[in-house]
């Protein structure tokens, strides 16, 4: 079985608690995956719910097995999961998922996963210390709330055991009506949650938001939400990603700005 290699600063992180409706459901762990048979769980799952639920347009991965989501960023990223504990009745499943590029791994990959469509110059002077987030999704059953909140917990963690102070990532708004609920939730959060000028991000390939509706009242989907509650920023206008069929708002969060409400709950012992 191969080891993934994780910097030596990276422990597993486990956390364990109950879904948020059948108590009498499995229980959740949060892990930082050290074994590829992990990674390919968490590629499995990214292929059910991105291809499989939105219909992404997933290019194949040279020697990536068939119904797995695999790009070349993947080995050189940490990969966190929430699964379901293992019972002598049960195998245990994942069901959420994140994957993390360090400033180091970043380095060596020569770019950031997000620098494809955005042109981000002005966060040079934050690479060293930034980290950034992809890939991530839930199963259907367990999107409540309680395996998302479990996969910001070992986050948060990581970023503090490890000295990273910015986070990134792109968050994506599903298109399935051409792009208006998505034109209409930029221009919300850009009079709320825009980030200074001099954060501000440009796509390489842009929705076209002046040629949509704007005024629809949307809700911004839990990612989105999560990301605003922890004192998240958007950086930008979205930019547009055909393969996966969503529009992409680039977000950041700095751990400075998280609520201390929010910092007790994710980095309590």
């Amino acid at each position: 079985m191969e080891h993934i290699n994780l910097n030596p600063s990276v422990a597993a992180t486990t956390v364990v608690d109950r879904p948020p409706m059948d108590v009498g459901a499995p229980r959740l762990e949060a892990v930082w995956a050290r074994h590829q048979d992990e990674v390919r769980a968490a590629q499995r799952l990214r292929y059910e719910v991105f291809a499989g639920e939105m219909g992404a347009q997933l290019a194949p991965w040279p020697g990536a097995p068939a119904g797995h989501d695999v790009d070349r960023f993947d080995d050189a990223c940490e990969h966190l999961i929430a699964r379901t504990v293992e019972t002598a009745h049960a195998p245990s499943q994942v069901v959420g998922t994140y994957r993390l590029l360090t400033p180091t791994a970043a380095q060596r990959m020569g770019q950031l996963y997000s620098d494809d469509e955005f042109d981000l110059s002005r966060l040079n002077a934050l690479r060293p210390r930034l980290a950034e987030l992809g890939r991530s999704c839930v199963a259907p059953d367990w999107r409540t709330g309680g395996a998302i909140l479990m996969l910001w917990s070992s986050l948060a963690q990581f970023m503090v055991r490890n000295g990273l102070e910015v986070v990134i990532g792109c968050a994506s708004i599903p298109m399935r009506d051409g792009g208006h609920s998505a034109a209409s939730l930029w221009q919300q959060l850009r009079h709320s949650h825009l980030a200074d000028d001099k954060l501000r991000v440009t796509p390489r390939l842009a929705l076209p938001v002046d040629d949509l509706r704007g005024d629809l009242p949307v809700e911004a989907p839990p990612l989105i939400k999560g990301y605003l509650k922890c004192g998240g920023q958007v950086l930008g206008a979205p930019a547009w990603d055909p393969d996966f069929g969503t529009a992409d708002l680039p977000m950041m969060l700095d751990m400075a700005r998280m609520p201390g409400a929010y910092r007790r709950r994710f980095l309590a012992d």
